[in-house]
């Protein structure tokens, strides 16, 4: 493989800026990445045609000193943005052949800024999932192996796991990815990465085909904590056509990143710690707090007890919006249509053929728990206990700068391991889904490698709208655990 796609985002900068390669190279050797790696399945849409073009608009930029923040570094779209023109599906049959007329904010922001999109990423079918299993296109499969089995195909995370697998394999610099419960978070920590979910509001969901809208966020999953700040710098900013969308200043997050942390409480939750809970993840939690103690920072035990509540929680309220946000895909304006006798009947098969047996299990879910005589029993009682939540961070923040906590409760499992059980892959986000019923800032960062040689992950939490400090203290636990695992075959 080209010594090109082994490079970050801010060595291509520097790279592209010196004149070492252009644009066009750049994105050439990430083409035919792509297309060696197919296999993987992690590109729902390959766009090659509008990369070179933007490839060369990018290299003319740069002769002239105009080039932007990600001028010529290619990306991958996770396919839940809208993009104009391009295919965008959520990877579900009932848009199957939807071309949006229209371009997602933070997508437009992304372009604006240079990146060259090589095309969009798989995904759990609206983004409903842990493992990448439920795409209408077929399961992603993870670059990395079992050390034990090498023959096992191993999923990459979800449902951001095509963008994972694909910044995992050097297939792209960096790649979006959307949150709703961990869904940039575990797959990054399945696939070696960083993934950054920022804080709800920071980036705009103007575009991005929604699951449940009060959670669902957007963010970078890449190689590196500065790769990371560097492509958020990119997609966040105010936007007046989300309501949901925070007017607050957008700092300089790669200037945030000093590598000193001196000083800095670290909160360690210790209902994180839940029976069963592998010596695997606690040796790499310990081995993270002693990083940021050595470090010059200090752990301190914290409590947030509604924790177990998190959980039938977010599996209340995500059903919920879901079912409502999902009621619009029926067959009449747009997506797919299967004719019938009546209306009722047409938007019955129409419904049927084009979701997935995960998604009709949450849709079921969400209008059960919506409906008339369960709404207070149900819905109510589960957003008062996600304010509960909340305060519990609230109250933690009084006393630290940043929380510590592991990312999954294990490495990345075999596909199909897991289909026989739901409840088992929505476990996978127990440590994931408190940061975002929040609406918390929550990073992955990998620390270390399983006995099996799989990467695993730890998460840091911050305050609202303070990804810069959660970002300077990711760095300096990347540089001290020293992740330098890569793939094999990479």
């Amino acid at each position: 493989m080209s010594e090109l796609t082994k490079l970050t985002m801010a060595e291509a900068r520097e790279g592209l800026k010196a004149k070492r390669f252009t644009a066009v190279e750049l994105t050439k050797a990430h083409l035919a990445a792509v297309g060696a790696a197919r296999g993987l399945n992690a590109f729902v849409t390959e766009t090659p045609d509008l990369a070179l073009e933007r490839a060369k608009l990018s290299d003319a930029k740069l002769a002239k000193g105009e080039a932007g923040p990600l001028e010529g570094l290619p990306i991958g779209m996770k396919d839940l943005f809208c993009t104009e023109g391009v295919r965008s599906t959520a990877c579900s049959r009932i848009l199957e052949n939807f071309v949006p007329t229209y371009e997602s904010t933070v997508s437009g922001k992304l372009k604006d800024a240079g990146a060259v999109v090589l095309g969009k990423t798989a995904l759990d079918e609206f983004a409903m999932g842990s493992s990448n299993e439920t795409s209408a296109f077929g399961p992603v499969t993870n670059p990395w192996k079992r050390k034990s089995d090498p023959s096992v195909k191993l999923v990459p995370g979800g449902s951001s796991g095509g963008s994972a697998a694909a910044v995992s394999a050097r297939l792209v610099m960096g790649a979006t990815g959307t949150d709703t419960g961990g869904s940039i978070r575990q797959p990054a920590s399945f696939c070696g990465l960083v993934g950054l979910k920022p804080t709800y509001g920071r980036c705009s969901r103007w575009g991005i085909v929604a699951f449940a809208s009060s959670l669902d966020q957007a963010g970078p999953m890449t190689r590196t904590v500065r790769d990371a700040a560097i492509m958020l710098g990119s997609m966040v900013g105010y936007d007046p056509k989300d309501s949901t969308s925070a007017n607050v200043a957008v700092p300089n997050f790669e200037a945030a990143l000093t590598g000193d942390i001196r000083g800095m409480k670290v909160g360690i939750p210790k209902e994180y710690r839940p029976d069963g809970l592998s010596a695997e993840i606690s040796k790499l939690w310990a081995d993270g707090i002693g990083m940021l103690k050595d470090a010059g920072a200090t752990p301190v035990e914290i409590s947030l007890p509604h924790t177990k509540y998190a959980l039938p929680t977010y599996y209340i309220v995500a059903p919920a919006e879901c079912s409502s946000n999902l009621a619009r895909y029926d067959g009449v304006r747009y997506g797919k249509r299967v004719e019938g006798k009546t209306l009722d009947e047409m938007y019955a098969k129409s419904r049927a053929a084009g979701f997935g047996k995960e998604v009709r299990r949450r849709i079921l879910i969400g209008t059960y728990v919506l409906s008339a005589g369960y709404y207070d029993a149900y819905y109510i009682k589960a957003q008062k206990v996600r304010r509960l939540i909340a305060d519990d961070f609230a109250k933690a923040f009084e006393t630290v700068d940043v929380i510590l906590t592991p990312t999954a409760p294990s490495a990345a499992f075999g596909q199909g391991e897991t289909d026989d059980n739901p409840i088992t892959m929505w476990l996978n986000d127990i440590f994931t889904i408190p940061t975002s019923l929040a609406g918390l800032p929550g990073l992955s960062v990998p620390t270390g490698l399983s006995a099996d040689g799989l990467p695993l992950g730890l998460q840091l939490i911050g305050r609202p709208f303070d990804e810069e400090t959660v970002l300077k203290v990711a760095e300096v636990m990347e540089r001290a655990a020293g992740f330098t695992a890569v793939p094999a075959g990479i």
